[in-house]
């Protein structure tokens, strides 16, 4: 039998300014991870997402592992995450040397299920001075992580209700549903922190590349000062704590920029599809 046809879970769609961007960012020669299509990417983003800082990254899983870094989510800790999803959130647990908790979807949304979430919160963990504490393990929950799969919006509003009551952070995954809104508010309106890709396969690409959202100032200028190397001397370049390469480039930043413009346009076309 002949094979049959492919269709991809999403095609870059390269015909707005891109073109145009790329080649002024190319004119500037300012191409790495400095320069004003940067700035601009992250101011842009920022109000599409509702967030007052975003750091742009070289990849999303460079944005969830910031997240957990920023938060101070590290060894002895677990964090409540999707079982259907991609590999990076559970990765990006690991490096930070927690422990990813699986948590089942719901069956007609596949998105994270808030009810096994409950049963595990109220009936397995205990409060304690070290925070909420898993009774089988010892170790401390110290977050959710819902990934919002194939443009569909998880439960928010019961996972911000969870989180509030148990005193956990939220890093919402939307590599895939930027430009979703949940009773007209972007999706990850209620994270303490939103994390985005722009892959090839997402709804709007720079070739590579993500961003962290939040509304936390400290949390953004630590994603900042651990995504520039954790440089606290740009002359002498010294490091007193390890830091990461973790900045999009500005020539990445361009193309981004570009597909932002469309967005909705985007959106538009998946919903009607």
């Amino acid at each position: 039998m002949p094979e049959r046809p492919r269709i991809p879970l999403s095609n870059p769609e390269i015909s707005g300014n891109e073109w145009l961007y790329v080649k002024k960012c190319l004119d500037s020669a300012w191409v790495s991870s400095a320069g004003s299509y940067v700035n601009e990417f992250e101011k842009n983003l920022s109000g599409m997402v509702n967030k007052q800082h975003v750091v742009a990254t070289s990849s999303g899983t460079a944005a969830l592992h910031l997240a957990l870094l920023s938060l101070n989510i590290g060894a002895g800790d677990e964090v409540l995450v999707s079982d259907l999803t991609f590999a990076a959130p559970l990765n990006t647990i690991r490096y930070c040397g927690a422990e990813p908790i699986l948590v089942d979807s719901d069956r007609e949304s596949w998105q994270l299920d808030p009810e096994l979430i409950r049963e595990f919160l109220r009936k397995q963990c205990a409060r304690s001075t070290r925070g909420l504490i898993n009774q089988t393990s010892g170790r401390r929950v110290a977050a959710i992580l819902p990934v919002h799969i194939l443009g569909h919006p998880g439960p928010e509003s019961q996972i911000s209700e969870l989180a509030s009551e148990f005193d956990l952070f939220v890093i919402d995954d939307i590599s895939e549903t930027l430009g979703a809104k949940v009773r007209g508010r972007p999706v990850g309106g209620g994270a303490t922190v939103a994390c985005y890709s722009f892959n090839g396969n997402k709804i709007v690409t720079a070739g590579g590349g993500g961003a962290l959202a939040t509304n936390e100032s400290a949390v953004a200028e630590r994603a900042f000062y651990l995504s520039t190397q954790a440089k606290d001397d740009p002359i002498f370049y010294g490091h007193n704590e390890i830091g990461y390469n973790y900045r999009l480039t500005n020539l990445q930043a361009a193309l981004a920029v570009a597909q932002l413009e469309r967005l909705e346009e985007f959106v538009e076309r998946k919903r009607a599809i």
